[in-house]
């Protein structure tokens, strides 16, 4: 899943309106940056392989420090006291909110890989593999990301024209470029896909940001 990730952000957003979304963004995608990241410097593996799933051509067979269970709660317990070192919030109650921005990719992931998620190391792995039907996880992607913009919208209130429209195009053109990528063809190289990557999330944050400012929690 990719856009889908953004739900929970939005919506932990609506609940504890002091955080940033740039942050939660971040932190949605948190376990995919450092994947992104140990993809470019070998540390995890991941193959190229069309046809693998209907929806991802992508064949992660190797990523234990960031996508198992055990390695999402330790990154979701690492980005919480970082929150805590950085921001020097008062209390841990928006650190671990963050963790649980953090931990929500593990969950959602769960959804809808194949069965390439270990539990712990690079052992027993699951995935109730939705990305082998195009439509119903692209759906689930549309969904959960609406939902979280939803509770968004209703939390907050525009205060200039940015704020008012760009949320809903935003969402648009996170989910045409989601459906974009199922016509589009493999990857070239895994470089490829790992930098992309790691740019589009920073692009994705920056975005989430500059709107954010333009709209206001409803007290």
């Amino acid at each position: 899943m990719f856009v889908g990730h953004y739900g929970p952000g939005f919506a932990i957003k609506a609940a504890r309106p002091e955080l940033p979304l740039w942050l939660l963004f971040l932190a949605v995608q948190a376990v995919d940056i450092a994947w992104a990241t140990f993809v470019l410097t070998g540390i995890e593996k991941v193959r190229i392989v069309p046809g693998i799933t209907a929806a991802s051509p992508l064949d992660l067979y190797y990523m234990p420090f960031t996508h198992s269970l055990v390695a999402a709660l330790a990154w979701s317990v690492a980005a919480a006291a970082a929150c805590k070192v950085l921001f020097r919030w008062k209390g841990w109650t928006a650190c671990a909110w963050v963790g649980v921005a953090v931990f929500s990719h593990w969950i959602i992931d769960l959804l809808v890989h194949r069965p390439d998620l270990p539990l712990w190391g690079d052992e027993a792995k699951v995935g109730l593999g939705l990305w082998n039907y195009a439509g119903p996880s692209f759906a689930l992607e549309a969904a959960v990301l609406g939902a979280g913009l939803w509770f968004y919208l209703a939390r907050t209130r525009a205060l200039t024209a940015v704020g008012r429209y760009g949320p809903a195009v935003f969402a648009v053109a996170m989910l045409a470029l989601q459906g974009s990528t199922l016509f589009a063809p493999p990857p070239a190289s895994t470089t490829t896909i790992a930098v992309s990557a790691l740019a589009g999330y920073l692009a994705l944050a920056a975005v989430a940001g500059w709107i954010d400012r333009q709209r206001t929690a409803v007290s």
